[in-house]
């Protein structure tokens, strides 16, 4: 007991007082008030030490109810194929819709139980068809087939953008094995690492949390830390909760959208260039502070799940890079910023118009450097070149950060694989069958042969070596990021660092460089995903084996979905991904990821971050490089490691650096709008109300969570189908459309796009004379 309770003693995650032991009391335990039984005990031997595992997973565990049934698998296989199919198709849509894993949580629900009163009980191929009611196991084996390949396929954008931006058409079989394999074998990757980022009670996965509470009360499962609290059953909170978020998103999502870009300051005062840049939305800096909008806080995670320690290192880190930072880079016009918005996400050339790649193309797809220094460098926003450099620093931080803080966890977790520190849900999955390990070793031989014959048999110009390159790094990767999220509820993104190895080591290949990309960063969130989804299987109580099998076979049968909705969309849409295409199919996330292969595979690196080129940067005549971040990120966590071991019950072990770094990683797109209110909100609810109301945090808060969330989500399928999509959007065009709640927002300098600078006859352009 003692070695697990100084296991747990210095975790930043348990809302402990400094100094004070490791008990029942410090835990926010009251549940348990008989005097015969060892509430410490308890603690750690009956339940987990984590008040928010407990507010939402049950501590028990009934074998013999049904997992792998007919049922399970048609449900879940039918919905992931409608939901994969349905989000491939608006993906290339702008507004888009997603639906995500809540809905189809939500709507698995009522057909499971349609299915148990109406279907005969017959037995097919010996398995009974009907097992009697839908049980919540079903239910997530179900809910994880559905949308564990929901979203578009990464790589199906290789193969658009291949298509749209330098006329290459493929066949089908090379278009399903670059895809089986970028989807796939991150899932070998993920059965290495279960150990580290499973089995450990410390590895909560805050975002799973949402998803046990909506399992439990769609089931009235019992929670183990609700105790004897009264008032509204989670049911009855849920529902209401749902109906309300479901009433109210029709205000901001389309009534009045005001509500949604509540930059409130910029109305007052329009046409001031520095007020929108400041205090605008779109195009600015965002310090209005305030949305109504649940889609737009949310639009970086819930902020009812992430912990409030990790909030606040994000809310820091955006204040410190995005609100001080920023301005001074803005106004001080490095990297000659001022001629373009202050923060965007698009790139531009010397004269402020969108940057036209196809002037600096030879005809095989490679950087004509003659075209290149006669038309003009590629510039960034202020807040789009700060990103690259937060991505640069969390890369180095999280390992130097991983190394120190978690070596000893780690290496402990190496020679004791599943066996160390157990929590009463690692005990009660030890009686389930594990994967064997050679089911993973065949899923990655087999993709990885995919991926070999992809490259080159067909001319991605990719070679080998770049391949087995990209897989080295998401696997060394896998557990430092994985911890992080595990954690924090943060994924540090490997698309930047990926991009700018192979952009260094082969420059002039766009393909392949969207190739290594792919492989080096998704196999790496692929992994992540497989590996949270086992987690939510450890709460649940859900066997691993029938976990893995739902998986790799829903995920095979989405990327193929995904394949032919796209072949289907380029045949038959006309105008598919030009950017004035009659039913908003302009490709928007393909053009982001068409850009970045010009940024990276055409131009490379080498002209945009070495030294003498414009982003090495200067300020004040010190070269300030973005690729110092580097650096930046290495060092701080060795400070602040080495203060923690002088204090170590100070603030400084909230301190994390990977999460300041990658958390504002999500800008651009996001904005302020995203972060801010999303900070605010995580204050309330994980600090205020967890500290000072901590029974009603542990009854209802991940259960708001989930209702706020299904509701948005349902709220914008209605809207969207109902109102936007029929009759080419012209619903309301007259009325709601154009009054003044819809309008306000859109009539600002913010929303315009509003620069410092404005160049004139006498300057045509801006920038170096020379690159």
């Amino acid at each position: 007991m003692a070695s697990t309770q100084e296991y747990h003693s210095s975790d930043e995650k348990l809302d402990v007082e400094k100094g004070e032991p490791v008990t029942a009391e410090t835990l926010h335990i009251a549940e348990f008030d008989d005097p015969n039984i060892d509430r410490n005990a308890i603690v750690f031997e009956d339940d987990s030490p984590y008040p928010e595992v407990r507010s939402a997973v049950a501590n028990t565990d009934d074998p013999s109810m049904p997992v792998s049934t007919i049922r399970a698998w048609v449900i879940g296989m039918v919905f992931a194929i409608v939901i994969s199919g349905l989000n491939q198709f608006f993906y290339f849509r702008y507004p888009s819709v997603g639906i995500g894993n809540l809905v189809a949580q939500l709507l698995s629900f009522p057909v499971g139980r349609l299915w148990a009163r109406v279907v005969p009980n017959v037995k097919i191929f010996g398995m009974p068809l009907n097992p009697g009611p839908f049980q919540v196991k079903e239910h997530v084996l179900a809910t994880i087939m559905a949308t564990v390949g929901g979203p578009s396929a990464y790589a199906t954008d290789i193969i658009a953008v291949q298509r749209v931006f330098y006329g290459q058409q493929y066949n089908f079989l090379y278009q399903w094995m670059v895809v089986m394999s970028t989807q796939l074998i991150g899932f070998s990757i993920g059965g290495i690492a279960r150990r580290f980022l499973v089995q450990p009670p410390s590895m909560i996965w805050p975002a799973n949390l949402v998803n046990c509470a909506l399992f439990n009360t769609l089931h009235h499962q019992q929670y183990s830390g609700i105790g004897s609290r009264g008032g509204m059953s989670r049911e009855k909170f849920f529902f209401l909760a749902f109906a309300g978020s479901t009433v109210w998103y029709f205000f901001p999502g389309y009534i009045f959208q005001a509500l949604s870009y509540f930059d409130w300051v910029c109305w007052i005062v329009p046409n001031n260039v520095k007020i929108n840049q400041l205090f605008g939305y779109s195009t600015g800096l965002g310090m209005s502070l305030i949305t109504f909008d649940w889609s737009q806080i949310t639009y970086i995670g819930s902020p009812l799940a992430t912990p409030w320690w990790a909030e606040a290192n994000i809310g820091v880190g955006f204040v410190f890079f995005f609100w001080i930072l920023t301005p001074i880079l803005y106004y001080k016009n490095v990297w000659y910023s001022q001629y373009m918005p202050i923060s965007t996400r698009g790139s531009f050339d010397n004269t402020g118009a969108p940057y036209n790649v196809t002037a600096i193309l030879n005809p095989d797809a490679t950087i004509n450097l003659a075209a290149y220094h006669a038309y003009s460098p590629l510039f960034l926003s202020t807040t789009f070149a700060i990103s690259y450099g937060l991505s640069f620093a969390s890369i180095t931080s999280t390992l130097m950060h991983t190394f120190l803080f978690f070596r000893k966890q780690i290496w402990t977790q190496s020679r004791r694989s599943m066996n160390e520190q157990p929590d009463i849900h690692a005990r009660l999955m030890s009686r389930y069958k594990q994967v064997p390990e050679w089911w993973y070793a065949s899923i990655f031989l087999s993709m990885f042969v995919f991926g070999i014959i992809s490259i080159e048999v067909w001319h991605t110009q990719m070679p080998v070596w770049a391949f087995i390159l990209a897989l080295i790094i998401a696997f060394v990767y896998i557990v430092p990021i994985g911890m992080i999220q595990a954690i924090t509820n943060q994924q540090v993104g490997l698309n930047v660092i990926t991009e700018l190895i192979i952009g260094y080591a082969l420059p002039g290949h766009p393909v392949a460089m969207m190739m290594f990309k792919t492989w080096g960063y998704i196999t790496m969130a692929q992994a992540l995903t497989f590996t949270s989804d086992f987690k939510l299987g450890h709460y649940m109580k859900v066997p691993p084996r029938p976990m893995f099998w739902s998986q790799v076979i829903a995920t095979a049968f989405t990327g193929t979905v995904q394949l032919g909705v796209q072949a289907w969309m380029f045949s038959n849409i006309s105008g598919m991904c030009s950017s004035d295409q009659k039913d908003g199919f302009i490709c928007p996330g393909t053009t982001v990821f068409g850009t970045a292969s010009i940024i990276w595979g055409v131009i490379g690196p080498a002209l945009q971050f070495s030294k003498g080129q414009l982003y090495y940067g200067t300020l004040n005549n010190l070269n300030i490089p973005l690729t110092f971040f580097f650096l930046i990120g290495a060092i701080l966590p060795v400070i602040s490691w080495l203060i923690h071991l002088k204090w170590p019950n100070s603030f400084i072990r909230y301190v994390n650096f990977p999460v300041i770094f990658s958390g504002t990683g999500a800008i651009p797109p996001a904005t302020a709008v995203n972060y801010v209110p999303w900070t605010i909100v995580g204050f309330i609810f994980q600090y205020v109300i967890r500290r000072r109301h901590f029974s009603w945090w542990t009854k209802y808060n991940y259960v708001l969570s989930a209702a706020l969330d299904s509701g948005l989500a349902v709220a914008i399928v209605i809207i969207f189908f109902c109102l936007q999509y029929p009759k080419n959007g012209t619903i309301g065009a007259n009325t709601i459309e154009k009054w003044w709640g819809n309008t306000v927002f859109v009539n600002t300098l913010d929303w315009d796009g509003a620069t410092s600078r404005q160049l004139s006859a006498d300057q045509p352009t801006f920038g170096p004379t020379s690159w």
